[in-house]
């Protein structure tokens, strides 16, 4: 079982609690109906699939609702870290080695 921590609610819960929404730190494009259909299809589907390091976004569904970052280890399949929606990726390589 993944267990999860909220950086919102300071809990540390399993991972029924959440939901994966995806790549973290997406660049949204700012003007959509210029892109071509290929470029569309690119930013919707296509996303990085690391061995490793991966930021990702969750939300705490069944808690506070709220949308929350997250580093896990792909290999491992362990949480390294959380932080709130917004705030920069954080500065791994001091702690891990394996900061992207």
């Amino acid at each position: 079982m993944l267990l999860i921590h909220c950086p919102y609610c300071d809990e540390t819960l399993p991972e029924a609690e959440f939901a994966y929404a995806g790549e973290a730190h997406i660049a949204r494009p700012a003007d959509p109906m210029a892109l071509s259909d290929e470029e569309w299809r690119d930013f919707l589907f296509i996303r990085s699939n690391p061995r490793g390091t991966h930021y990702e976004r969750w939300r705490h569904v069944h808690g506070c609702g709220r949308f929350f970052n997250a580093v896990r280890d792909t290999v491992s399949d362990r949480f390294v870290t959380t932080y709130r929606a917004g705030e920069p990726r954080p500065d791994l390589s001091a702690s891990t080695g394996a900061a992207r």
